[in-house]
């Protein structure tokens, strides 16, 4: 049974870090395409950040370019996304997703295979 789970998330001063890690079960992990989602209260779910099943090609949304990283674990079975000077505005339910395409193209959002439960995260003084 394919299943993804997220872990990582809580409460975390502005400038903080945190790091979130995406458990993926039930297929090969790391030839997936893998993206990691927000949805902060009353908006839609937007894709942030993606890593290629081919290639490692990643894509970054432009409001955390520069401050969050997607990279794959050494278990070839997580999917982590490091982020860096978090705001209030990265408040969110974060989710990540298996991604039907191979590469993290345009549009890669709109083709989600599998979603995890979410993590939130809360930025906060």
């Amino acid at each position: 049974q394919v299943q993804l789970a997220e872990s990582g998330g809580g409460l975390v001063q502005p400038g903080g870090s945190l790091r979130l890690s995406c458990a993926a079960s039930g297929f090969f992990a790391d030839s997936a395409t893998i993206g990691w989602f927000r949805q902060a209260s009353w908006q839609e779910r937007e894709g942030v950040a993606c890593i290629s099943g081919r290639e490692d090609y990643i894509y970054y949304d432009n409001g955390v370019l520069g401050r969050f990283t997607i990279s794959r674990g050494d278990d070839k079975q997580t999917v982590f996304l490091q982020m860096n000077r978090l705001t209030p505005e990265d408040t969110a339910v974060y989710f990540c997703a298996r991604i039907r395409r191979s590469l993290c193209l345009e549009g890669w959002w709109d083709d989600v295979d599998t979603w995890g439960q979410g993590t939130q995260v809360t930025v906060s003084s």
